[in-house]
């Protein structure tokens, strides 16, 4: 069945960086926008970054300039996390976009359909 599945989490100090993966298994993506989201218990999941299915980007104002995301196709797609901060620990999350061809620029949650179970980054101070 569609299932999509981050990896690259970890511990790390600030100033550190980590890369995050996410792989599609049991459907398609092509064509969709792609996308990474974090959430931290007590707060709204927020958007990240999204990539357009012909490599178009956009980020974030808290992460700009420090992440940056990428894909090798449709099927998988990744997150590069330079220079961490403590702020930024929180579970992250891959996701596609629930319509074919839009990629919404303000990272409306609801407009993303399939989603990872979430991987943990933790940056120490």
């Amino acid at each position: 069945q569609a299932q999509l599945m981050e990896s690259g989490g970890g511990s790390v100090q600030a100033g550190g960086s980590l890369r995050l993966s996410c792989a599609v298994s049991g459907f398609t993506s092509e064509g969709y926008c792609l996308g990474w989201f974090r959430q931290v218990p007590g707060k709204a999941r927020e958007g990240i970054a999204t990539i357009t299915s012909d490599g178009r980007t956009n980020y974030a104002d808290f992460v700009k300039g420090r992440f940056t995301i990428s894909k090798d196709n449709a099927e998988k797609w990744s997150l590069q996390m330079n220079s961490l901060e403590p702020e930024d620990t929180s579970m992250y999350y891959c996701a596609r976009a629930r319509a074919w061809g839009f990629c919404p620029a303000t990272f409306a949650i609801d407009s993303f359909q399939y989603w990872g179970q979430g991987t943990q980054v933790t940056v120490s101070s």
